[in-house]
């Protein structure tokens, strides 16, 4: 009798929990979703060729890109420019560097590709210019302290770069500007230079990995995951028995995912730069990608600056252009959360922000990019999200319960096969 009433009172919870949690009753159970997840690792495994390069394409224009370049090359490139300097000044010709412009208008989006690569134009930045005498300056001076680095072959961040001379640079966005230049007129990759950011990614889930020599397993590093190098040279050896990679925008969504254990329920790596994506996580995303042959899917905000950010990932930024090759993910995938997302699953007024003059703005220019407009799913989503004039947070779903991200809304994505 007690275990009649027992089985009774857990068939009770279980039909309370249904309710409490909306469309958790369409859930399939967690083998067939696997199997949906095992189609999609497979399927991307098959479209994984050779990634297309900028000389496959046969651009008319011609464009400027950059390559890692090892510590001696590095030293014999700064080499050459001091060089010419040097005869440039004994010529009577003044003292100048060439330098690539970065501008939006030497920017190219190239559909082959689908990312930004940088053309070829460049400037003069004279020292005899009063305009452009102290960026010349800086450029001299960054030049100096990578030949350093590069003889010393230590790394620092760029932080500690800009402490060098901090009378000279006055702000850090300045000397980090120049060296974006600087490996502009190297023509080598900006972890080439031995100068890092320092540590803002982690990563979680299925994922085994040396760093420096050490073996990672990230399964075993807490809900706080492991700490993405700065470094990706030092990065090796990865293994995983992983279906898929989750791209996470935000640190919350990411802990509540690492906390539940989300990569044992569905075997998954799961990764942020808790933001903004910095240059490591970028490295780091694209090696895993073209290494472990596994689909990427990405779970953003439901406003234009998390489709920015998945742009950034996939296509690349304008600021770092001219390294693009390196710095992006081919074909990853928009999970959520999308702007039809608010209606199809009941997000409550309360939680959909307005969006300001200023979101609605950067809405209609991402409208306007041609990465974007290659998607039609992407525009029908973005036009919507410009039309209700709403936003929401991947927070928003905590509304239904804080563990609702994990337990329906992401599973029931995954069952549907419901990405862009």
């Amino acid at each position: 009798m007690a275990d009649k009433k027992k089985r009774r009172r857990a068939a009770h919870d279980s039909d309370s929990d249904s309710d409490a949690l909306p469309f958790k009753s369409k859930l399939k159970p967690d083998s067939v979703i696997l199997q949906t997840l095992k189609n999609l690792k497979a399927s991307s495994a098959a479209s994984s060729s050779k990634t297309p390069t900028l000389a496959d394409v046969g651009l008319s224009t011609t464009c400027r890109e950059v390559t890692d370049l090892p510590i001696d090359e590095v030293q014999y490139n700064i080499g050459s420019v001091m060089l010419n300097l040097a005869r440039s000044i004994l010529a009577g010709e003044g003292f100048s560097f060439n330098v690539p412009s970065r501008s939006s208008a030497n920017q190219l989006y190239v559909p082959e590709l689908d990312r930004i690569i940088l053309k070829d134009k460049s400037s003069i930045r004279a020292f005899s210019n009063v305009s452009t005498v102290r960026k010349t300056t800086i450029t001299t001076r960054i030049l100096q302290l990578i030949h350093q680095l590069c003889t010393k072959n230590i790394h620092v961040t760029k932080r500690d770069l800009f402490y060098t001379d901090v009378k000279l640079f006055q702000d850090q966005t300045q000397s980090d500007t120049v060296l974006d230049d600087v490996s502009c007129i190297l023509g080598c990759t900006r972890s080439s230079l031995n100068v890092v950011a320092a540590e803002k990614g982690v990563v979680v889930g299925r994922l085994i990995f040396s760093d420096d020599g050490d073996m990672i397993d990230c399964t075993k590093m807490g809900m706080g995951g492991k700490a993405i190098p700065p470094n990706i040279d030092r990065v090796g050896d990865m293994q995983s028995d992983a279906l898929f990679i989750l791209l996470v925008e935000k640190d919350a969504a990411y802990m509540r995912l690492a906390e539940d254990r989300f990569y044992n329920r569905f075997p998954c790596i799961i990764v942020t730069a808790k933001g903004q994506p910095d240059v490591a996580t970028r490295l780091f995303l694209r090696k895993m990608k073209m290494e472990l042959n596994l689909p990427v899917l990405a779970l953003v905000d439901s406003d234009p600056y998390g489709l920015k950010i998945l742009s950034v990932y996939g296509c690349g930024s304008k600021n770092m252009s001219y390294d693009s090759a390196n710095l992006t993910t081919p074909d990853i995938k928009w999970l959520g959360i999308r702007p039809s997302d608010l209606d199809k699953y009941k997000i409550p007024d309360q939680c959909r922000l307005p969006m300001t003059e200023q979101d609605i703005k950067t809405g209609k220019d991402l409208l306007e990019e041609d990465f974007v407009k290659k998607n039609p799913a992407w525009v029908e989503e973005l036009n919507l999200m410009v039309k209700t004039k709403q936003k929401a947070e991947i927070q928003a779903l905590s509304s239904f319960g804080f563990q609702y991200l994990s337990e329906v809304y992401l599973p029931l994505k995954l069952q549907e096969q419901d990405w862009l």
